[in-house]
């Protein structure tokens, strides 16, 4: 089989290439560059590139670095500003792969090829004859979340070498076959940032607006914030806050306001209700208009647990999820996954919403 292989230089996509070329699939090596918005040049990429030439001589592949900067920055980045700008939570890794990944270089490269390769912690299942996206074997490295808006397309075009992998034996194998990335750190950046500190590059790009932290419950001010746009619902640090924990609960964008509460059991910190807008099934809807009540699982973040709970369609795109556990840090504009009750397959993703006030 032809296969475009997206590899970033770190140890899960270069174990993927090493299967697929022990299953004798022919490989074109892709690294997606996405210069950066300063004077500080394109992060990692060298690094990560020099690691990706390293592979592509280890096994004798061919190799291409393509670059989509002007695309990134036209959709995820600004995406992702207007998010925080609006006192939202984004999710920047979501729509990278979305767009990016298997949008952008899918239209213009991996089209050509029978299929594209990642190393994403997930895997594909076939029911009567369609393709589900499905949970990886590893239950903490699971990444099927960051892929929850993906289209069906895209979805059928897609393979994941090392989902049926945990991660203890991708690293293994990484040792075993003497690979020059074998014991480099996983990235923790959100997609494309790599090392730029997050709060610096909101900084950049929206400055900083100074406005009181209150007590929810008193209403007493606590401190100062330096804009409401660097802090999330259900964040702990980088308050700044003695006498903690000091968890953010609710924000006000339009007064620049931040509300917070104290102690690791606050109620205020906690949910139970989820309202979702914008709903996305991936392979096709599991329910239909019916659904209510419907036993699922879901994640509102990216996290090994998968919850159980129950929902209820609303509307057109709009639903209802009730958790049967405490849910901690619901941020509107984040994204809540899907899941059937097994936690295997994953039907898609919505944006969590605030309830509409009749």
């Amino acid at each position: 089989m032809k296969i475009a292989m997206l590899i970033s230089g770190g140890v899960d996509s270069a174990v993927a290439v090493h299967r697929l070329v022990e299953q004798g699939h022919d490989l074109h090596l892709f690294y997606i560059r996405i210069g950066m918005d300063g004077d500080g040049g394109d992060c990692s990429a060298e690094e990560d590139i020099e690691m990706c030439t390293y592979i592509a001589q280890k096994y004798g592949l061919p190799f291409d670095v393509v670059s989509l900067h002007q695309e990134y920055w036209d959709n995820v980045m600004e995406y992702a500003l207007r998010t925080v700008r609006e006192g939202l939570t984004p999710n920047p890794d979501i729509m990278c792969n979305k767009m990016i990944k298997f949008g952008f270089f899918e239209e213009r490269w991996g089209h050509e090829f029978d299929k594209t390769a990642t190393g994403h912690y997930a895997t594909t299942t076939t029911i009567d004859d369609k393709v589900w996206l499905s949970t990886a074997v590893d239950p903490v490295k699971d990444q099927t979340d960051f892929l929850a808006r993906i289209s069906y397309k895209q979805l059928s075009h897609l393979m994941f070498p090392i989902g049926d992998m945990p991660k203890a034996d991708v690293r293994a194998t990484a040792i075993a076959t003497r690979m020059p990335n074998a014991y480099r750190k996983d990235s923790q950046g959100i997609c494309f940032l790599g090392k730029i500190n997050y709060n610096d590059f909101i900084r950049r790009h929206l400055g900083e607006k100074p406005g009181p932290i209150i007590e929810i419950e008193t209403g007493k001010k606590l401190g100062e914030h330096r804009g409401y746009w660097f802090h999330t619902i259900g964040q702990r640090k980088g308050l700044g806050l003695s006498g903690g924990p000091w968890y953010v609960v609710k924000k006000n964008a339009h007064d620049n306001v931040i509300y917070v509460s104290n102690g690791y059991d606050t109620d205020k910190q906690y949910g139970r209700t989820i309202y979702l807008d914008d709903m996305h099934f991936i392979t096709a809807d599991p329910w239909g208009e019916g659904c209510s009540d419907v036993r699922i699982a879901f994640k509102n973040r990216h996290m090994p647990a998968f919850l159980p709970a129950r929902i209820t369609r609303l509307g057109d795109k709009e639903y209802r999820i009730d958790s049967d556990e405490l849910v901690q840090g619901i941020a509107p504009g984040q994204f809540a996954v899907l899941y059937d009750p097994d936690c295997r397959l994953c039907y898609g993703s919505g944006i969590i919403t605030l309830p509409v006030k009749n």
